[in-house]
């Protein structure tokens, strides 16, 4: 695994390895924190792990606290008690620690703390990001223990608007963590399951970063490589969950495809969102449902780039239709549901997901401009299993 042991400054400051998280303290440090608070979900604060966390942190002299009081699908009352907790324990800087529910929230804690306008203010639209007061801001740790949102290299935060039964991107660039730690140590007791909703949802950001018709070849470079380390080292890691490469690999894919997805995102996300919302299902899973689906809309747009891609990935069955077939047995290898009716989607609610899809922000970067009306055939469809 020395192999596998790096420091990097793209898009941040990345520690790769095993064991890195013995640095979490010399990091928060670095930044300027004594009293961090460590921000992670009620599931993760209950394993060893976090108590290992917080003991060798404050051994090491910092004022370390948890806030755990975070949804899998977190909301901005979540945030407001994140942003009490932060005041009333005194802490300067935030260590967001876990899946993308733990960084996202971290994240928008850390905007958050320094703010007089309300969450919402900050919505990635315009020039909103504009409004936030950068000098409150808290600096911000970032450690994955699941290897698929890639929030710990992005520049906004996923929050769910409860009142209004919809997902808010919060946006602005000093969101994105000063400090990233990926160690795979830290991955391997994740249930099969987990590792392969979230793997797939690594797979859905780089594809769809891939697909989006935007010109940024950076972006299609990172994507194609994540793409690759997927297709590798996903079922590996869902077989054998100590297997330190596999969960390496992913953990750098996962952070490639957050990288690459500034070039845009698509029908999979843009339907997500709001399923995620409507129903508080995990949206690494409604994107690994989805993705066959969108594809296969998007065949007419999209079969250059999939037969590109199919050549790279050294598929037996090349074009559009092997990349397909590839998709489907992986979801099949995996144990992912083949419809989202299997997961309690429902058609009467087809039309609402339809119209939200249409104006999520994600729908932008989808190769096909899709109408409210069509996104509500697409759910329909991948509510029925109807490919």
């Amino acid at each position: 695994m020395t192999t596998y042991v790096a420091n990097w400054n793209y898009p941040t400051q990345v520690r790769v390895g095993g064991g890195r998280i013995k640095e979490l303290a010399d990091a928060c440090r670095q930044l300027g924190m004594t009293a961090p608070l460590l921000v992670t979900d009620p599931g993760l604060a209950a394993l060893p792990m976090v108590p290992a966390i917080v003991a060798s942190c404050r051994e090491q002299g910092l004022a370390l606290a948890v806030f755990s009081a975070i949804k899998g699908n977190p909301t901005g009352e979540n945030v407001a008690a994140g942003v009490d907790a932060f005041r009333n324990g005194g802490h300067d800087g935030v260590v967001a620690l876990g899946g993308g529910s733990a960084l996202d929230a971290g994240k928008a804690i850390a905007l958050m703390v320094g703010q007089d306008r309300p969450l919402w203010d900050f919505e990635d639209v315009g020039d909103n990001w504009s409004r936030v007061r950068e000098e409150g801001m808290a600096p911000i740790v970032a450690v994955p223990t699941t290897a698929g949102t890639g929030s710990e290299v992005g520049r906004a935060s996923v929050i769910t608007d409860q009142a209004n039964h919809i997902k808010r991107i919060i946006f602005h660039p000093r969101m994105l963590p000063a400090i990233v730690i990926l160690d795979p140590e830290l991955t391997v007791g994740l249930p099969g399951k987990i590792t392969a909703a979230t793997g797939m949802d690594a797979l859905s950001h780089n594809l769809e970063a891939f697909c989006a018709p935007g010109y940024h070849p950076m972006a299609e470079g990172i994507a194609l490589e994540g793409i690759r380390l997927i297709h590798t080292y996903l079922p590996r890691a869902v077989r054998d969950g100590s297997d330190l490469e596999a969960r390496c690999q992913m953990l750098v894919a996962s952070s490639m495809g957050a990288t690459a997805f500034q070039r845009g995102l698509g029908a999979m996300h843009a339907l997500a969102h709001p399923m995620g919302a409507l129903y508080d299902a995990h949206h690494g899973l409604l994107n690994a449902i989805l993705m066959p689906y969108v594809l296969k809309a998007n065949e007419k747009a999209i079969t250059p780039a999939i037969e590109r891609l199919s050549r790279y990935l050294g598929l037996e069955h090349g074009g559009f239709g092997g990349f397909l077939d590839w998709v489907l047995t992986l979801r099949a290898e995996l144990g992912i549901p083949s419809s989202l009716g299997e997961i309690g989607i429902e058609l009467d609610r087809a039309a609402q997901i339809g119209a939200m899809a249409a104006v999520d922000p994600s729908a932008g970067g989808n190769p096909i401009p899709f109408t409210a009306a069509q996104y509500e055939q697409l759910c329909r469809k991948a509510i029925t299993g109807s490919l």
